[in-house]
């Protein structure tokens, strides 16, 4: 079976339109199907298993699939070498100029000439973002939890290589181990990634039946996270080396928790601030007196209402707001007075205010006598 002849995505049996978990799918199926180990001594499954696997190598990366779409096979085979040489036969006839890139390397340095070495590094694991909702309390006291999520980990069955236990990687014919392939554009070289090993040097012959070659497995995995207290919406916790697993034993990624505050019934909060409304009587306005509001630690803040005090007045309690995240102390809460008018009373209650109001000199309320000596004057007495 000749891959070089066969339409990959043919191959695979998927549109040319597939999305990535489309072809992941189809690949692993017919991966499954094909397997030596399902198919002992079988030529022809194993033919169709390399081609499979040769097919998802080049469609499951954004780069290489691009190429292939482009350039069809001749993307990988014509003119294309490890050292140099033209990118689809396209610049035949200037091979005086074939090493200049070796030229330039010598005078300049590696930047002009590329590596010379084998490019082995895997791609380290993905960071990974989870949204967590706490309750204002639980930003207070903080608290350690449990979380399970779906990340890619590291194959057990090949400790992380993507081969077959027993098995490991060529040399990259194509790059020939380089990792890279050079191809000449005019009086320059242009060095890129090689699409057949991705930059490794190296392939997979013999692709681990677990991880299907990519070295590590999607699975459920319990995680204990601690919640500092003081935070607030938008903080951000990582938990290092907890995201996704690296291709084929590289470092894996951070797992990063964001932080959510639900609203709260009674508080508001503005950084270590909080912030509350409080309904008083207006007796206890034009008397004085004092209100209770629960505190966040369990305890009551005693709220002294001065005599003559007037709605929408703010009135300041320091040290009983949030925790400092990661520091001491606590910032303040902030108590808004507003003043509430009786809208149900006795008769006796009614003779009581009559009887008051029968005493007003204008003197016990100077906003308001205020506000009349304005209207005075703006309208001419």
């Amino acid at each position: 079976m000749s891959q070089t002849q066969i339409d990959y995505y043919q191959t695979l049996g998927v549109s040319r339109d597939a999305d990535g978990t489309t072809i992941k799918s189809a690949y692993r199926k017919l991966a499954m199907k094909w397997h030596p180990d399902r198919n002992p001594g079988d030529a022809e499954a194993e033919a169709r298993f390399k081609a499979v696997g040769e097919a998802y190598e080049c469609l499951k990366d954004p780069q290489k699939r691009a190429a292939y779409d482009r350039y069809g096979h001749d993307a990988f085979t014509q003119g294309m070498s490890g050292g140099g040489g033209g990118f689809g036969g396209g610049y035949g006839g200037q091979e005086g100029f074939a090493d200049i890139g070796e030229i330039f390397e010598t005078i300049f340095g590696s930047a002009f000439g590329g590596a010379r070495g084998p490019r082995t590094q895997a791609r380290r694991g993905a960071d990974l973002r989870y949204d967590m909702q706490v309750t204002l309390e639980e930003a207070f006291h903080g608290k350690s939890t449990e979380i399970e999520i779906e990340v890619s980990q590291s194959c057990e069955t090949c400790d992380g290589s993507g081969a077959t236990p027993g098995t490991g990687e060529r040399q990259c014919n194509l790059c020939g181990g380089m990792g890279a392939v050079r191809a000449k554009q005019g009086l320059f070289v242009v060095e890129r990634p090689c699409p057949t090993c991705a930059g490794r040097g190296a392939v997979i012959e013999d692709p681990c039946n677990d991880c299907l070659g990519e070295g590590r497995v999607d699975r459920p995995q319990a995680l204990k996270v601690d919640i500092p207290p003081g935070v607030d919406t938008g903080t951000r916790i990582r938990l290092s080396g907890k995201g996704e697993a690296g291709q084929r034993g590289a470092s894996p990624g951070d797992l990063y928790i964001f932080i959510h505050v639900k609203p709260h019934d009674l508080f508001e909060r503005e950084g270590t601030t909080l912030a509350t409304r409080v309904p008083i009587s207006f007796t206890t306005a034009a008397l004085g007196g004092c209100v209770e509001i629960p505190d966040l630690d369990g305890s009551t803040n005693t709220i002294d209402i001065p005599a003559g005090m007037q709605s929408g007045k703010q009135l300041r309690v320091r040290g009983a707001g949030m925790p400092v995240l990661q520091g001491r102390g606590r910032g303040d809460l902030v108590v808004e007075i507003m003043v509430e008018t009786p809208t149900r009373l006795t008769r006796r209650q009614k003779e009581i205010l009559e009887e008051f109001r029968g005493t007003e000199t204008g003197d016990e309320c100077p906003e308001s006598r205020s506000f009349l000596s304005k209207l005075k004057d703006a309208f001419g007495g």
